[in-house]
């Protein structure tokens, strides 16, 4: 994917989680509400709007305990890239639509598929 945003650090707070990206720019991005799976790299994809295209942040395995918790106690989620700190609108519906889509779905791979069960199910 071009226009990755790396996700560096997931913070889980008292009423939120944060994520960091290592972005330093100080360029307007607005969030979608919609997400992706990348099976080939074992990540869920937030997309968010930049100008004329898209950026995508990347939300590793590393980090889906944090989303876990985040999902289950229906916390928002901020990312912070350069100065802004951006709320990911439709995070919660988009997440647990993807989870719910690749459990017993043979189409995102066996591993993708057991990597999920094991980190949200």
């Amino acid at each position: 994917m071009q226009n990755r945003i790396e996700i560096t650090e997931a913070d889980l707070l008292d009423d939120r989680l944060v994520l960091t990206s290592g972005i330093k720019d100080e360029e307007k991005r607005k969030p979608t509400g919609r997400m992706l799976a990348d099976s080939d790299y074992f990540a869920f994809v937030y997309i968010l709007e930049q100008g004329d295209s898209f950026q995508y942040a990347i939300l590793n395995e590393s980090i889906w305990p944090d989303m876990k918790s985040a999902l289950d106690r229906h916390i928002p989620v901020f990312l912070n890239i350069g100065k802004e700190e951006l709320e990911l609108e439709g995070f919660h519906a988009e997440l647990q639509y993807l989870i719910d889509n690749i459990k017993d779905n043979a189409n995102y791979g066996e591993e993708m598929e057991e990597r999920v069960k094991r980190a949200f199910l």
